[in-house]
């Protein structure tokens, strides 16, 4: 009994300690943040309309049915010069979609836009292989990529080119917005997450002259940069982040504008969120198996290393929270007997303060500087825990997906279905692209809420309460995401 006490609580232990240094380093991407919160000016200042380079735009899409319209509707309205703009309309769709694109297609050709539509006969390579094959023939100097939820501002171009007048720019990345935000509980936790991204995140390592990311949308790359890097790559999930490593690791810097926002549609419905965090997930762990090797073996310095190592291992704290949420239930019964000193926990309160100031910081401190102070405050005291819970709830799906990605078992690029849901009034319900099926997965995360919710009631009756606190969010947490699931699933019937 005592070997296997310790056996469990050496695991429980290293799974806080990593987390812990995990929240160390994001915290220490806050200290760069708030030295210089604001976008540093292009060198040349505005740009001159004589000055306006080529620009390629490209809109990689597969059975984009619902959205596909209002994305090539919206890129038209850029204010950008004809002449100087084309698109590329990288349709995969094998449904429907192609008739809508074609015909958006023809539409804006008659008005003298020069845009194509660029269809394959297979799906190799999926989105990067579709980039990869649509790129070499790309007029524009300068190429700017969309995925199909994505709506942005007509000035979007004016406010990015100018950037690369400083030649060491090799990318150009704009903070993400999100047009359904309000939609639900589950769409706030997403924004509520991807704030954190998409400002402490990537300005940070961008003021602390860290290794970032493009994210694959709502941004520029210098057409050169993707030839020098070695062109986009399918033999990672996450072709824009493993690029984005190649084209730095080569000597291309990234430019992040956190004041420059692009629009985009959120998942409203778990089956989708799902397939993205599996896609993200998974790609973060084979970019990683990929790339780390080439990091480590760089001219790079120590502390670059260091953050670009949590960087891509940073899906990896799913694991570690699984890991520790799974290993919790034991120590209720074996912590008395092993006679451990419970003051090590505290590493756990302080991991969730250092977590709690990154989050405030980005959601309260910037992408909710316009709304009433007071309120977002008290919308922060109640959205974090919920957070907290719903992300121990994911850890046991977004696990698999990394260990898949360590293991280096492939699989193929499931698209996150948009549904054109902007406002409460909307419904994804009965659409083509919902999904009626209950997962294994969704199974055992019903099997884990019970085991929690037995841990809870263990605890409670030994009177051992130390873990209570987490395993009520964890037992929180697994119940929310399996009542979604199996929610949505019905409701798509």
């Amino acid at each position: 009994m005592s070997i296997t006490g310790y056996i469990v609580m050496s695991i429980y232990l290293g799974c806080l300690v990593f987390i812990g240094i995990y929240c160390i380093i994001q915290f220490h991407l806050l200290t760069h943040y708030l030295r210089n919160r604001k976008d540093i000016d292009p060198l040349d200042g505005e740009m001159k309309l004589e000055m306006y380079p080529m620009v390629t735009v490209q809109l990689p899409m597969y059975n984009e049915y619902y959205v596909v319209e209002r994305l090539i509707d919206n890129i038209t309205k850029l204010d950008y010069p004809k002449h100087k703009l084309e698109i590329q309309v990288l349709d995969d769709s094998t449904d429907e979609t192609l008739s809508l694109t074609s015909r958006k297609v023809d539409e804006y050709k008659a008005q003298g836009f020069d845009i194509k539509l660029v269809t394959r006969t297979d799906r190799k390579g999926y989105k990067a292989g579709a980039l990869k094959e649509a790129t070499p023939n790309a007029k524009g100097e300068f190429i700017a990529i969309f995925d199909a939820d994505f709506l942005p501002k007509p000035d979007f171009l004016q406010r990015t080119i100018p950037y690369f007048s400083d030649p060491k720019i090799g990318v150009v990345q704009t903070r993400w917005g999100h047009i359904n935000q309000d939609y639900s509980i589950l769409t706030e936790l997403q924004a509520f997450q991807l704030n954190v991204h998409f400002t402490v995140e990537q300005k940070g390592r961008a003021m602390g002259n860290f290794l970032l990311q493009f994210n694959g949308t709502a941004g520029l790359w210098r057409k050169e940069t993707i030839e020098d890097a070695g062109g986009w790559e399918a033999d990672t999930l996450t072709e824009d982040l493993d690029l984005s490593y190649r084209a730095q690791l080569k000597g291309w810097t990234i430019a992040f504008l956190e004041d420059t926002l692009s629009p985009a549609e959120l998942p409203v419905e778990m089956k989708g969120l799902k397939s993205q965090q599996h896609r993200w997930m998974k790609g973060g762990a084979e970019t990683a198996r990929k790339l780390l090797p080439q990091v480590w073996s760089s001219e790079l310095s120590l502390g670059k290393k260091i953050h670009a190592t949590t960087h891509l291992l940073g899906s990896s704290v799913f694991l570690l929270v699984f890991l520790l949420g799974v290993f919790s239930v034991p120590l209720v019964f074996l912590i008395n007997p092993l006679n451990v000193d419970l003051s090590i926990m505290s590493m756990f309160l302080l991991s969730t303060v250092l977590v709690s100031i990154v989050y405030y910081v980005a959601n309260v401190g910037k992408a909710w500087e316009q709304r009433n102070k007071l309120k977002a405050i008290i919308k922060f005291i109640f959205i974090f825990p919920v957070f907290l819970a719903l992300s121990m709830g994911l850890s046991l799906h977004n696990s698999l997906a990394v260990i898949q990605g360590y293991l280096g078992r492939k699989s193929a690029f499931i698209r996150t279905p948009k549904f054109d849901i902007r406002n409460i009034s909307d419904s994804y319900k009965r659409s083509k692209y919902s999904s009626r099926n209950i997962s294994y997965i969704t199974v055992l995360e019903g099997l884990f809420t019970l085991y929690f919710l037995m841990a809870i009631v263990a605890g409670i009756r030994i009177g051992h309460t130390s873990f209570l606190i987490l395993h009520v969010m964890l037992f929180l947490g697994y119940g929310s995401i399996f009542f979604l699931s199996v929610k949505h699933s019905v409701q798509s019937n």
